[in-house]
């Protein structure tokens, strides 16, 4: 197959006229002519890669059935999420285990998103910074437990999120430092703890400004470690809910697009309407996007990572060049699966979208199948 008059994203994060070549389910330098598609002078981007997100479409990750991973998995590719990474939440060790197994034993059908890992976000949480994660299941750093976790996983958790304030959790995160990547979530660590996580290896953050303490001028906190730290990367949720434009631009400043990850974070409401869902086992009332647990805290989005994609660039005025990289390149990179996805170079999985200049999803290819043509 070959794909002509597109603007093609290149690996430089710019984009150039030209065409793209895909061989079976993988991009190719070359390819047969015989199958011809006209691109119609859209953008081609890579298929979108979302590594912090729980559920879509009336499912959850922790539900732990391979119904439930097929469902959010054929929602996700529909939108041009064409590979994931999903969370677990704070729950309770079995149905940690269970999400984790679940995972290591799903194989995608043919329009269903690739699966890259595991974000094991919980339960190695800030007590008094839970925000959605249920509190009852909180639960101090622990290596037996992470190791049980990453065994049922089948080595799938890529992402270890951790508060790094509590007893025992530089300890842990220095055990697991180039086994997983941990991330600093979901805590009231100052300036001085976070950096000292940082250099421990924990050179990630977990949604960015949400579940931490705020950057002050005499307390800067974990944004301000981290944006000190020229190694360490940050997600950030643009649902245009969670975060302020001005806020997401002024991230995007300190750390560089290099170090800013596009992420949803979104729950089982999205791709639905308004109603009453859940999320680790608690109630959730959704209305407008927005998603609240009974006492007011934001539980997640309703946004799938296309649309945050879309909101960043076109309501929060960040170049398409930048929002294309943070949501493609920076998270596939960040989990270590470069070499599969994240980038349109030959070898990797001919996941690709075509899109206009504002950001209006006209076709969508995974693995090398053609899976939504508007053209």
């Amino acid at each position: 197959m070959q794909i002509k008059n597109v603007q093609v994203y290149k690996p430089d994060f710019s984009f150039a006229s030209g065409k793209i070549a895909i061989e079976n389910d993988h991009f190719a330098a070359e390819a047969s002519p015989e199958q011809e598609i006209d691109g119609q002078g859209l953008y081609a981007i890579p298929g979108l890669v979302d590594i912090h997100f729980h559920g879509a479409n009336g499912h959850d990750f922790m539900e732990g059935t391979p119904e439930a991973l097929s469902c959010i998995a054929k929602y996700e590719a529909s939108c041009g999420v064409t590979a994931i990474c999903p969370a677990s939440m704070t729950m309770g060790r079995e149905d940690i285990l269970k999400a984790c197994a679940n995972a290591a034993a799903f194989t995608p059908a043919e329009d269903e998103a690739s699966l890259l890992g595991v974000y094991m976000e919980g339960p190695f949480v800030s007590p008094h910074k839970v925000g959605a994660q249920n509190p009852a299941f909180v639960h101090c750093p622990d290596l037996e437990f992470f190791n049980e976790a990453q065994q049922a996983a089948a080595g799938l958790i890529r992402i270890m999120a951790i508060a790094p304030e509590e007893e025992g959790a530089l300890d842990l995160i220095k055990a697991v430092h180039g086994k997983v990547l941990p991330s600093i979530a979901h805590t009231c660590a100052t300036y001085d703890i976070a950096t000292a996580a940082i250099a421990a290896g924990a050179t990630h953050l977990t949604h960015l400004y949400n579940a931490m303490p705020e950057l002050l001028h005499r307390e800067p906190g974990p944004i301000g470690a981290g944006a000190d730290a020229p190694w360490c990367e940050a997600e950030i949720i643009c649902d245009g809910i969670h975060n302020h434009p001005g806020a997401v631009r002024a991230a995007f400043r300190q750390f560089g697009p290099e170090r800013m990850i596009l992420i949803s974070d979104s729950m089982m409401a999205v791709g639905l309407p308004n109603g009453n869902y859940s999320l680790g086992g608690q109630a959730v009332t959704v209305k407008d996007r927005k998603a609240l647990l009974d006492n007011g805290t934001i539980a997640g989005s309703a946004t799938n990572l296309f649309d945050c994609m879309k909101i960043a660039h076109l309501h929060m005025g960040l170049p398409l060049e930048t929002v294309v990289r943070c949501a493609t390149y920076n998270p596939a990179r960040s989990i270590g699966q470069l070499e599969r996805v994240g980038s349109i170079e030959p070898g990797k999985e001919a996941n690709l979208l075509l899109v206009d200049k504002d950001l209006n999803l006209k076709f969508v290819l995974l693995r090398g199948l053609v899976i939504l043509n508007l053209l």
